[in-house]
């Protein structure tokens, strides 16, 4: 079975009749018992059926590591659960089987967070035994604990360069501030979300439940990287950011300045990517995810592999794909002179002035063929992605993905300069 093809029937039930919860407890089972699937493939629209025997499913929480220069190692974290830790040792591990790594790569961008004992054990992974790594505090004594590592690292000098971002929470922030605050490695992107809350749950009647914050989480510099302030709330109730002028300062094992109360602020901060309407209409409407499969129906290889690359023919014959199909999107400018007009509209303002905002509409208006070409650099990035994710999966996409992005190639070039490097970590006097 590939992406793109849709199951029709489950064991002779016709599937379509069941919402998408059944169906997944449908193609659910014990290990080992069997299951038959009738499925209609993507572009070719033809009926096959597979019987498959099944089996536990493990989602892995490293889904690829490899070499990404030279001298490079990358290692991409998406989750904390069971075992995070131990894939992360078993990556770093596989990576210094090359006698010319010079520095590792992890990435924690868009990682959530999860389990605390694996955000230490990874944390471990990097530094000795014995290091505090996170501390809980609240009103109730018995909520207050100390983790520090407990175990054998595997390497405590190597160069190490984490890569964060707005989606990188909790356990993400533990182990990329608890580096920086040891300035065991530099963090590279953009803030983390600022989750410091250690929140339990209490049964309710009626199998309810009630969330209870009991204490929050403070890194070795003694900082707590919440971000929002639920002890204080303007008028209507809404709790509101910390503010700069009330963030305090820390200092990091070296005597580097940290703030508390925004996340992780990065070493080395890089621009979020903007990504253009054009480009999520067309993401939104699966055009990506359709031209994907029609590639995989006629290229049974992917020519060069995690490299892969569109030519100027194959993004051509993707635009021709989308002649006749729907993808509308506004630009900020419209939105905006949608406000406007809306406004002119209600202040009553006289026809001269309702011709020129007519005027300036038609001049801004978008123009899907005009936008294909001048967005052409991330769409193409993502159709490769897409492309390269039907040969490889997850471990495909993010590979592709990893030759275009501006953060590793940050990364690569700090860790291929020591004395940067040292700088970046060192106190400034």
């Amino acid at each position: 079975m590939q992406a793109g093809d849709q199951i029709v029937e489950i064991d002779g039930k016709v599937a379509t009749k069941y919402n998408s919860d059944d169906v997944s407890q449908l193609l659910k089972g014990e290990p080992g018992t069997k299951i038959t699937v009738k499925v209609k493939k993507a572009v070719t629209n033809e009926d096959k059926t597979y019987t498959f025997t099944r089996e536990e499913i493990k989602i892995q929480n490293v889904p690829y590591f490899g070499m990404v220069s030279d001298h490079i190692g990358y290692i991409k974290l998406t989750s904390f659960t069971e075992n995070a830790s131990q894939e992360v040792q078993d990556a770093l591990k596989n990576l210094k089987k090359n006698p010319n790594l010079k520095g590792v790569i992890l990435d924690l961008r868009g990682n959530g967070g999860g389990l605390l004992n694996e955000a230490i054990n990874i944390c471990n992974t990097f530094v000795d035994k014995g290091t505090n790594i996170v501390n809980t505090k609240g009103k109730i004594q018995d909520a207050n604990f100390s983790y520090s590592t407990t175990g054998k690292p595997v390497d405590t000098n190597i160069p190490l360069a984490i890569l964060t971002d707005a989606g990188s929470a909790s356990a993400s922030e533990i182990v990329s501030g608890s580096m920086q605050d040891l300035d065991r490695g530099i963090i590279i992107g953009q803030n983390t979300y600022g989750k410091g809350l250690v929140q339990v749950t209490k049964p309710l009647a009626y199998k309810a439940k009630l969330k209870v914050t009991i204490s929050k989480y403070y890194i070795p510099s003694g900082r707590c990287i919440q971000r929002i302030d639920y002890s204080h709330r303007n008028a209507d109730g809404v709790a509101s950011a910390l503010p700069d002028s009330l963030r305090k300062e820390f200092k990091t094992k070296g005597g580097r300045i940290v703030k508390d109360g925004a996340g992780i602020e990065p070493d080395i901060k890089t621009l979020e990517e903007k990504v253009a309407p054009i480009t999520i209409a067309l993401y939104n409407n699966n055009h990506l995810f359709q031209f994907a499969n029609i590639y995989k129906n006629e290229n049974s290889t992917l020519r060069d592999g995690n490299k892969f690359s569109m030519t100027d023919q194959e993004y051509a014959q993707f635009t021709a794909y989308l002649k006749g199909k729907t993808y509308d999107y506004t630009t900020p400018s419209e939105n905006k002179l949608n406000d406007l007009k809306k406004s002119i509209k209600d202040d009553d303002y006289s026809a001269l002035v309702q011709k020129v905002i007519t005027d300036l509409e038609a001049q801004i208006k978008h123009d899907k063929s005009k936008d294909l070409d001048k967005y052409k650099p991330e769409i193409k990035q993502l159709l490769e992605q897409e492309i390269a994710s039907r040969y490889g999966s997850e471990k495909g996409r993010i590979a592709n993905g990893i030759n275009t992005d501006p953060d590793v190639a940050k990364a690569i070039e700090l860790l291929n300069d020591n004395a940067k490097y040292k700088s970046i970590l060192t106190a400034k006097k």
